[in-house]
Parts: structure tokens; C-alpha cells; sequence
């Protein structure tokens, strides 16, 4: 599941992915994504991994998709999380990016504050 967080204003939009991303889930994630970018321009995303397991198959060409759709439009990524696997997505990040960053789940104030610089 993917749900958007309340800290989200501006241009900064903030997701908490929970359990397994299914294909329906980027029906939350690209409106508002896009909507955001008809607004401001540009957006900066949070992504709150603490709970997230896998995406499944299923998701994977809607992933590919919104990486190739809105890469230029993606100023900053946070990828916020507490495993080893998850800094490493911050590589792959550069691909839905302009630039991506890892932050710990206890630094998740600062990944806010990051994005909004």
C-alpha cells in the first residue's frame, strides 16, 4: 500500500509504502505526483520505507513508467528506511531523480528538511 503523509505541503510530497506496492497502488502515487508537478513545476518525493516488504510483479512496468514519465520533473528522492538494501535503492534512485539520498528512519526529519532546501 502506499499512503500519502500529512507532512506533505508544496512541493514536497511525502509517501509511507507499507507491506507489498501492488500496480493499484500508483493510483495514489501519480495523481498526486503530477498534480503537484502542474502546481509548482517540480517535485521533491519522500519515500518512507520502515514498513515496506517488496513490489510485487505486477507494479513493476507502473515503477518503470513513473521513473521514465517524471524523472526530469523529480528534483530530490529521500529514500527513508533501516536496512542495507534500502541505501543501496538510492543508486537506482537516480532514475526517478535528480538526485537521490538515504536517510535512517530516525533521521526522517532531516530528509524533510533536505527536501525542502
Amino acid at each position: 500500500m502506499i499512503e500519502k503523509m500529512e507532512k506533505s505541503q508544496g512541493k514536497v510530497l511525502g509517501f509511507r509504502l507499507i507491506g507489498d506496492v501492488s500496480k493499484s497502488d500508483y493510483d495514489v502515487l501519480v495523481p498526486d505526483v503530477q498534480n503537484v508537478i502542474d502546481q509548482e513545476g517540480s517535485a521533491a518525493l519522500l519515500l518512507d520505507l520502515k514498513e515496506f516488504k517488496w513490489e510485487k510483479v505486477e507494479a513493476w512496468g507502473d515503477d518503470l513508467n513513473f521513473g521514465r514519465k517524471y524523472h526530469e520533473k523529480i528534483d530530490k528522492l529521500a529514500i527513508v528506511g533501516d536496512k542495507r538494501w534500502e541505501e543501496l535503492l538510492t543508486v537506482f534512485g537516480k532514475a526517478y531523480a535528480q538526485e537521490s539520498k538515504y536517510f535512517h528512519t530516525a533521521d526522517i526529519d532531516e530528509a524533510w528538511k533536505w527536501l525542502q532546501e
